[in-house]
């Protein structure tokens, strides 16, 4: 399956309804989407109508990225920790409800060390996950000491990894994360680094080596979606479709790629 994040861009209110948003994805050639699970980065209200939509346009929903806003407070004894938490708990309900098999999660930045009470949230939202069946995935930021505590001190089968590309040459590119994590790898972000804002951009806009990457993710054993995470940043000049279409082609090249 090849698919693409469905807040890509056009319109800070987005201005093209989801229902039609998810029409024209599915006209481009993806097969699945992930959703943005919030309110924030101006999605407003009535998200969680988006997984209708989504199947009704013929699209599998691979995962939810849960909030990110408030990440950095997942240790702090309280409130605001306290939120972060059921912040994620309902995520986990919200899955478990719309048949959703996958939660994104960004753990906090490194300078905002993962202690025993974060750990010990996630315990217990990693024990309500697998009670539903759902797997979370924690994804590479400027995170890769707590990205390690966390995955090692979790074994369960539902817990893994979410690759990043642009992230991972961003912030750690000596770090061979998919030598590392591979093997627990369930979904992936792949973008590249290029443009203003260096990140989010479509493959081979940036200078991420995509042979090397599709390659070694091939030889993961992953079997999941290729699946990209781009911003129509610096593609103005196309319309919502035309990207769309650009965006599959990059996608499907890539996706050939993990092929050995």
């Amino acid at each position: 399956m090849i698919g693409i994040y469905d807040c890509f861009g056009y319109g800070p209110g987005y201005d093209v309804s989801f229902a039609e948003r998810y029409r024209r994805i599915k006209s481009a050639g993806f097969d699945c989407v992930m959703l943005w699970w919030s309110d924030q980065f101006g999605r407003g209200s009535g998200y969680q109508e988006d997984v209708l939509f989504a199947r009704n346009a013929g699209l599998y929903i691979e995962n939810i990225h849960a909030p990110v806003h408030e990440q950095n407070f997942l240790s702090l004894d309280n409130l605001n920790g306290e939120s972060v938490y059921q912040t994620y708990l309902q995520c986990v309900k919200d899955c478990s409800t719309f048949s959703i098999p996958t939660i994104i999660i960004h753990l906090p930045d490194d300078a905002y060390r993962v202690n025993d009470l974060g750990l010990e949230r996630l315990g217990r939202l990693i024990e309500k996950a697998e009670e539903s069946h759902i797997q979370i995935a924690f994804e590479n930021l400027n995170n890769l000491q707590n990205l390690a505590l966390v995955l090692d001190t979790f074994h369960a089968e539902n817990v893994g990894f979410c690759y990043d590309s642009c992230h991972h040459i961003n912030y750690a590119p000596h770090d061979d994360l998919l030598n590392s994590y591979g093997d627990r790898l369930l979904a992936l972000h792949l973008q590249d680094n290029g443009g203003k804002h260096n990140q989010h951009q479509l493959p081979f806009d940036g200078t991420i080596d995509w042979l090397t990457v599709m390659r070694r993710i091939s030889l993961t054993g992953y079997k999941g979606a290729t699946t990209l995470e781009p911003m129509n940043w610096d593609y103005e000049n196309l319309s919502m479709q035309q990207f769309l279409n650009l965006a599959y082609q990059r996608a499907r090249k890539i996706d050939d790629m993990r092929v050995i």
